[in-house]
């Protein structure tokens, strides 16, 4: 018995938390937006039934065959609500309204027009299910808010036999027996917006596998917003290694034409050409990076040619401007490496110049640093090495380091870089196919 009494008395219990719900999705603004948007749906209803009318009246003056008109009529009714959902700005209309007063957020923000015909049949599809929905909460409405204003005006009418609904007659007593009518006009009221925002509920379930990208489109967007990140990492490699060693250079060239002004004059004007070269060269990066971001190249245009390790004596002489000593070594004909890989080389060089620059400081005038390129059978080596102080002796690298790595990392060679001894080392592999000349 005492069990039964557990299972009795559980019963109303499972039943409140819906009831709960129900009754305070009247207190949430969703609940009145989403029939908001049923009725935007029954407004287009009403539209398409004007038109309808008169192109049935037309047709019916034809004098067709009773099977004709009512082929001619259902293609006058299902005919353009499809025609107008196969626009491609209908989707974009419907995913506002439908992110606005569903609540729905879609993958695709904002949702763009329908750019293919299974996102066009998709739309129509929805368009229509939203004229369907929005057509019956519509017309239940019309009758509820119609009735209902007459049912709870009854208390406030004389007693005698008055028509509460059309053909319906009923006879007002003015006493407590008429109060169910206005009751009863409360409840539609009620029961009206609660089924509104169920049928609101299972269209914002629906959106976004009806009016939002497939499977397949949300991969082909998932790869568009890939190849835009990869992109953007890319650019800002570009700009970090190029700004970046220009104003290290400018800053070490600055500070020994400082040094030396007054004791050696042509030394200090060599470095304040070399700056004005360094800015200038890091002018025209950032202008053409920068133009890569705005993406607004157009055809015809031409764009600023990537150095490459040819350029490779320009960068060595800006560096040893700055009163800095760089020895370089080369093996290998150079000029054989496919252009892509000569392109990542010099910036990996370009990027460890400017560490060393960074990392000597204030001692950067007194620095030697060893550049050493070779090409053999085993690919492209590329090594550097500079003495360290204590106060710049540093176990890891910053973002100069991380973008070194992934242009190694792309090139699929290896890379290392930390203390050996005295010297910091970094030591660059990638392996190549050198093309062969003529």
């Amino acid at each position: 018995m005492a069990n039964g009494l557990v299972r009795g008395s559980a019963r109303p219990v499972r039943g409140a938390p819906a009831l709960l719900h129900a009754v305070t999705s009247l207190g949430r603004a969703s609940t009145y937006l989403r029939w908001v948007y049923l009725l935007l749906g029954a407004a287009l209803v009403l539209a398409f039934i004007l038109v309808d009318s008169a192109l049935v009246a037309v047709a019916q003056d034809l004098q067709l065959p009773k099977v004709a008109i009512g082929i001619v009529i259902a293609v006058i009714a299902a005919g353009p609500p499809i025609a107008l959902g196969v626009l491609p700005a209908v989707r974009e209309v419907e995913g506002i309204a439908v992110e606005s007063l569903l609540g729905v957020r879609f993958d695709e923000r904002p949702l763009g027009p329908a750019r293919t015909w299974p996102q066009r049949r998709r739309t129509a599809s929805w368009f229509c299910l939203h004229l369907v929905a929005g057509g019956a909460v519509g017309v239940l409405s019309t009758i509820v808010f119609g009735v209902g204003a007459i049912w709870l005006a009854v208390p406030f009418r004389s007693p005698g036999t008055r028509d509460i609904v059309p053909g319906w007659t009923y006879e007002i007593t003015g006493g407590w027996g008429d109060l169910w009518l206005p009751a009863a006009a409360v409840g539609g009221i009620v029961g009206l917006f609660l089924l509104s925002a169920a049928v609101g509920a299972l269209l914002a379930h629906l959106a976004p596998r009806v009016l939002g990208p497939t499977a397949a489109e949300r991969i082909e967007l998932l790869e568009r917003r890939t190849a835009t990140l990869a992109e953007r990492n890319r650019l800002a490699r570009e700009l970090h290694d190029s700004v970046g060693h220009a104003l290290s250079l400018v800053t070490i060239q600055a500070a020994a034409a400082r040094r030396v002004l007054a004791t050696d004059p042509e030394f200090a004007e060599t470095a304040l050409a070399a700056m004005e070269t360094s800015a200038r060269s890091a002018l025209a990066e950032l202008d053409h990076v920068l133009g890569l971001l705005r993406d607004d190249r157009r055809p015809g245009s031409q764009t600023t040619p990537q150095s490459t390790l040819g350029d490779l004596d320009r960068l060595v002489d800006a560096t040893r401007a700055g009163g800095i000593t760089v020895d370089v070594r080369r093996d290998g004909d150079l000029e054989r490496l496919p252009a892509a890989v000569s392109r990542e080389a010099y910036r990996i060089v370009q990027e460890g110049l400017t560490n060393a620059i960074r990392h000597a400081g204030h001692r950067a005038g007194e620095l030697t640093i060893d550049l050493s390129i070779r090409l053999d059978g085993s690919g492209l080596r590329l090594e550097l090495t500079n003495p360290v102080s204590g106060t710049s002796d540093h176990a890891g690298g910053g973002r100069g380091l991380a973008g070194i790595r992934e242009r190694v990392a792309v090139l699929q060679g290896t890379v290392a870089a930390g203390l050996d001894g005295p010297l910091w080392r970094l030591a660059v592999t990638l392996p190549v196919a050198v093309t062969t000349k003529g």
